[in-house]
């Protein structure tokens, strides 16, 4: 794992940062004909949790991008709480993973592109934890793209 200190490299901005390597992981995905989804959770300037949409490889619709990265980071702490973490996700979590997050109690959730569908901001009632801080549009565009292009791509095909 690659730890960053971000008082001393100060041109990084953390978000930003964070977010290319959930871009990186939703481009695992995408070479898996998987929705280009990823997602990482932070903790101190360390990554302790990737994962990647893997709803196809393993025949899972629970397999989401942030259950995989919950799931990994849960098991490096060794505990099933997330305080102080935070999840970086390049698309708005879905009410599936927004609820699971919720348990968690993770301190901050920052995604880049909104999903105006199946976003979890689209519900009338709070499901993320009252405490957790909601960040949105680091890297929205890119984020966006990637997923725009999959589905035109799938749309598409001959």
């Amino acid at each position: 794992m690659r730890y960053v200190n971000f008082e001393t490299e100060n041109l990084i901005v953390p978000d930003e940062f964070f977010m290319a390597e959930a871009l990186k992981e939703a481009s695992q995905a995408l070479k898996s004909d998987e929705v280009p989804i990823g997602a990482v959770v932070v903790f101190n300037g360390r990554i302790i949790g990737r994962g990647h949409n893997l709803t196809e490889t393993l025949n899972d619709v629970t397999a989401h991008a942030e259950m995989q990265a919950l799931t990994a980071a849960a098991n490096y702490t060794g505990g099933k709480y997330l305080k102080n973490c935070t999840l970086y996700v390049t698309l708005e979590p879905c009410v599936m993973c927004a609820g699971a997050s919720y348990w968690t109690q993770i301190s901050r959730i920052v995604y880049g592109a909104s999903d105006m569908q199946k976003g979890f901001s689209n519900i009338k009632q709070r499901i993320v934890h009252p405490r957790t801080e909601i960040v949105h549009g680091v890297k929205a565009l890119e984020c966006g793209k990637l997923v725009k292009d999959f589905f035109y791509t799938k749309r598409n095909k001959s």
